[in-house]
């Protein structure tokens, strides 16, 4: 039945693209199956702040002949070491544009920094933290002539738990990816270089994200299934943030959505992106997902990359014989050019790829990327995404002892360097290497590695102590005067694939060999996404574990500044970890084709919204940790909620207003605060992370709508706030076609995390 559906869903796709029907989007309403029709593209109006770059875009579009319009939509082949290249037009003083991953730091050259990856700006749910790494990471794109960021990542969301890009998005819960992206795209862009977020939309695996051929049968992208509410609910909403904050350019995915290509599917590219949220930059394929011509063309797609044999002279053809209209073109065009004056770029940016060299090792000019004032935020943002989830009778933090003793294949650094640093391997571990970043495009080109083990010697040194290490072993021999065992293992994933499993022997069969021999042994982890833990986190000897992350090129020095007890972990979970892997149910592994031949995979999302810790609240399921889990140094009291409701409140949109760029401007309106206390009962300094939960009425049992990071000092006490707005309360109205508040009792929980939650109240709507 599937093969039959996705067949006409695919051929009516581009037939729906090719026919261009008019089609009134709030009367859309959709399951699975194909997405509905969404024509014309509308055309960017220049709202807001685009005002001016809109206007100098349209007086250049007026100047260029149709070739010149049309090779701006297509990237073209290129002497640098730019992921992407559009062609510069002399003749209008136009010097091209370079496109660039990663979302973490440059990729393949040199003179950057590696950053923390989106995971670990996750898991420190710092806001701030994550618009200054933001900043320092523009900075440094603008030196290296890099006009437009590819990233931030917030799809995939994080539905499959297996997913081999999990770690490149920021969390498994729209809202807190939704902050991070905002923060993240209006740092970066405040250094003058574009960011294109993606990957839009629905591209939550790996498997079969492509089309394929088997046995010389052709085998389609898997179709992503989702229905009206869930899409707008959690795949639309950081996306949302995202456009609000000012995201130059949308990155489409290479999956279907209910059966149509996501970079010609014009429900999601015209109806919900350009006219919904009042999209204003332009959209840009990934790597290779264009499918149709001009039918992309009409369903919404303006730049595809790296070239495109599909476009071209097509597009001028395709205008004269009546199959696009030329309006098209020039709004393609005038999105394109209006990003690159809203970023001041024709006035303030070095040429394009100037510090991009093809190969890292031929001659080049070098273009230094970093500077010394990144530092600080540098290991900040490594130190604040580790996560401690165990710490037995304080183990932590280390005091200076005669001996610690260092075992696993996760504490040394590479064997060789490689400024690419793409690992080959899809299956975890990845041994003879800390990890410190995932594989793929999303991988990026350290100034430098201090790993684990460079840098506990280094503390060693200053302390006077002494380090063993075994780094090679499985089974390796202790020295039974240690007066601590560090264990370090990883779990990799990687663009290209989906993980095999969440555990791997090898590394539990280390940390169990270690721990039968050392009565304290403290387990370090550096995960690119959920990794269980069960085989090993109640062994008596197992004293202390830290989820460590991606911390980038810093990751030695933020590990060691937590084991000794100069920086206080502050990271939470930013995803439910279970106590065995059936607890996530068919969300465990990515939908795979039916056999013999499923020509056209399909995903159905019929969990609806319910997703990680939605869904073990829904099914009561007790997690080994749940999202929003982690420990400190020092303990935190709550007291004193207060739900204030702001006057005027109504169920009903105010009178119609002007799409913005993220929607309706009332979707801001602040409906409710919520205030409480925080106290550091304990003895020493830390940050907290308040969490506010709402259980809206009819939805799920609680979900993130708030939360605040605070360093207290101990003894301390202070106030958290939580500003509540009309979208934070509403449900998407498929019948309605727009956010609703709901009439009831709404629930309120304030606490550490989605399961420790000591202060609740409710109020009504």
């Amino acid at each position: 039945m599937h093969s039959i559906i996705g067949l006409f869903g695919l051929l009516g796709g581009l037939s729906l693209c090719s026919a261009a029907p008019a089609q009134n989007i709030t009367s859309d309403v959709y399951f699975y199956g194909d997405s509905p029709a969404v024509y014309p593209s509308p055309e960017g109006t220049g709202t807001g702040s685009w005002a001016t770059a809109y206007e100098k875009a349209k007086a250049l579009v007026a100047q260029l002949t149709d070739e010149e319009k049309v090779n701006l939509t297509a990237g073209v082949s290129s002497t640098t070491g730019c992921s992407g290249v559009i062609a510069a037009i002399p003749r209008v003083n136009f010097p091209g544009l370079c496109v660039s991953d990663a979302s973490n730091g440059l990729r393949g050259t040199d003179y950057v920094n590696g950053w923390s990856s989106g995971i670990h700006v996750g898991a420190s749910w710092n806001r701030t933290l994550a618009h200054q790494r933001a900043v320092y990471m523009g900075q440094e794109f603008h030196r290296k002539g890099v006009n437009l960021l590819l990233g931030p990542v917030v799809g995939p969301l994080g539905r499959v738990a297996e997913g081999g890009r999990n770690w490149e998005g920021f969390s498994n819960d729209p809202y807190l990816t939704g902050a991070l992206v905002y923060e993240t795209v209006q740092g970066v862009q405040s250094s003058g270089v574009g960011v294109s977020t993606k990957h839009y939309i629905g591209n939550e695996q790996e498997t079969n994200r492509n089309p394929g051929v088997e046995d010389g049968v052709e085998i389609a992208s898997v179709s992503s299934n989702i229905d009206d509410q869930t899409i707008h609910e959690l795949y639309l909403w950081p996306f949302q943030d995202a456009v609000r904050a000012g995201s130059v350019a949308i990155m489409c995915s290479y999956e279907r959505i209910n059966n149509s290509y996501a970079c010609q599917n014009s429900k999601t590219l015209n109806g919900l992106l350009k006219t919904e949220l009042g999209f204003q930059g332009y959209v840009i394929t990934d790597w290779g997902a264009q499918h149709g011509g001009i039918a992309s063309a009409n369903a919404g797609l303006d730049m595809v990359m790296p070239e495109s044999t599909l476009w071209g002279a097509n597009l001028t053809t395709a205008i004269a014989n009546g199959t696009m209209e030329a309006s098209r073109l020039d709004d393609m065009v005038t999105r394109i050019l209006a990003t690159w004056y809203q970023l001041n770029q024709d006035t303030d940016f070095p040429a394009p790829g100037v510090g991009m060299p093809a190969s890292a090792y031929s001659e080049h000019q070098a273009v230094i990327g970093t500077s010394s004032d990144e530092k600080g935020t540098l290991l900040d943002s490594a130190i604040e995404g580790h996560v401690l989830v165990k710490n037995t009778n304080n183990a932590l933090p280390l005091q200076p002892s005669r001996l610690v003793s260092v075992f696993g294949y996760d504490a040394k650094i590479p064997d060789a360097f490689d400024l690419t640093f793409t690992f080959l391997s899809s299956s975890p571990p990845i041994q003879n290497s800390t990890l410190y970043v995932g594989g793929g495009s999303g991988a990026n080109s350290p100034a430098y590695v201090i790993a684990p083990l460079n840098a506990i010697q280094q503390q060693a040194y200053q302390d006077s102590t002494a380090v063993l290490w075994d780094v090679s072993s499985q089974d390796p021999d202790v020295d039974p005067t240690s007066e601590a065992c560090l264990v370090f293992i990883n779990s990799f994933a990687t663009e290209g694939s989906d993980r095999p499993g969440l555990t791997d022997e090898y590394s539990d069969t280390l940390v169990t060999n270690v721990a039968g021999k050392c009565n304290n042994t403290i387990v370090v982890v550096h995960n690119a996404g959920i990794r269980l833990v069960s085989d090993w986190i109640d062994h008596a000897n197992v004293t202390a574990v830290i989820l460590a992350h991606l911390p980038g090129q810093d990751t030695g020095h933020a590990l060691v500044d937590i084991l000794y007890g100069r920086a206080n972990p502050s990271g939470r979970l930013p995803y439910t970890i279970a106590k065995q892997a059936s607890d996530y149910g068919t969300l465990l592994h990515p939908s795979e084709p039916q056999t013999p031949y499923g020509l056209f995979p399909q995903s159905d999302y019929t969990e609806g919204v319910y997703i990680d810790y939605r869904a073990f609240d829904k099914q009561s399921i007790t997690p080994q940790f749940e999202f929003g889990f982690g420990l400190s140094y020092t303990t935190f009291d709550y007291s004193g909620l207060n739900i204030q409701k702001s006057n005027g409140t109504t169920s009903e949109y105010p009178p119609s207003a002007t799409i913005q760029e993220g929607g309706n401007p009332h979707l801001w309106d602040e409906i409710v605060t919520v205030t409480a206390e925080v106290q550091n009962s304990g003895s020493v300094d830390g940050a907290e992370v308040a969490q506010l939960y709402v259980g809206i009425p009819n939805g799920p049992i609680r979900q993130l709508r708030g939360f605040e990071k605070v360093l207290i000092a101990s003894g301390q006490t202070v106030q958290v706030s939580f500003s509540l707005n009309r979208r934070d309360l509403s449900t998407w109205s498929v019948e309605a076609q727009q956010w609703q508040l709901q009439s009831g009792t709404y629930q309120v929980y304030v606490g550490r995390s989605s399961r420790d939650l000591p202060l609740t109240g409710e109020f009504t709507l």
